[in-house]
């Protein structure tokens, strides 16, 4: 497949967190999944440790099990006080977007067992620093970003999900992850429903930016 003819900072800044405009009937052909990993492969990595490993699935009753857990940690989160759609009510405008985001997170809650694949990123904790988290995580989240980046650049849909992780265990246990090899993500993969993203509504600049001191 042709990708996308997308600039770098088209790519960069209309990559969205795609849910309910995931693709759930039709197949994403695996070699694809595989040039979005080999695009991955060349994320940055600290001292060059290369620590990861990608776990994709795409087996249905695989899929099955892993969207039954990922619905009730999706209920559950939900339920919580620090949902995503809770978020802000001091800001009428910026609250009503939180609130989108909860109605997707739900959707794909509910939908999760139905995407044709899923890409779980995974770290060998054996063979990564303890120094600190930013070490142990930096490489694989990076790639993780290299291959949602990828995805889009391909028409194909992704998002970012943790909340699975509520049930790492059960997860590890149902895909034969050997000890010491932790998941970073649930990542859904589908061609999307459309290829046009606008910019994400974000905080301006002057707000988070700093310059020589805070």
């Amino acid at each position: 497949m042709t990708p996308l003819d997308l600039t770098p900072d088209e790519l960069l800044t209309t990559t969205r967190s795609v849910r309910k405009r995931l693709d759930l009937t039709r197949p994403v052909p695996l070699e694809l999944v595989e040039d979005c990993v080999r695009v991955a492969l060349q994320a940055p990595t600290g001292s060059n440790r290369q620590s990861w490993h990608w776990m994709v699935v795409t087996d249905a009753r695989q899929r099955a099990s892993i969207g039954g857990y990922y619905r009730r940690a999706v209920r559950e989160y939900l339920r919580s006080e620090g949902t995503c759609a809770s978020l802000f009510p001091e800001d009428p405008a910026r609250h009503a977007v939180q609130r989108r985001v909860g109605d997707s997170v739900a959707h794909l809650g509910e939908h999760m067992a139905e995407v044709p694949v899923h890409v779980i990123p995974c770290l060998d904790a054996n063979d990564a620093p303890e120094y600190n988290e930013a070490g142990k995580w930096g490489s694989i989240i990076q790639a993780a970003w290299s291959y949602m980046l990828a995805a889009r650049a391909r028409r194909l849909g992704t998002a970012w999900t943790t909340l699975h992780l509520m049930y790492e265990k059960e997860i590890a246990e149902l895909l034969g992850l050997p000890d010491g090899i932790v998941q970073a993500a649930l990542i859904p993969t589908a061609f999307s429903l459309g290829t046009r993203f606008r910019h994400a509504a974000r905080q301006p600049l002057e707000r988070v930016l700093h310059v020589d001191t805070w």
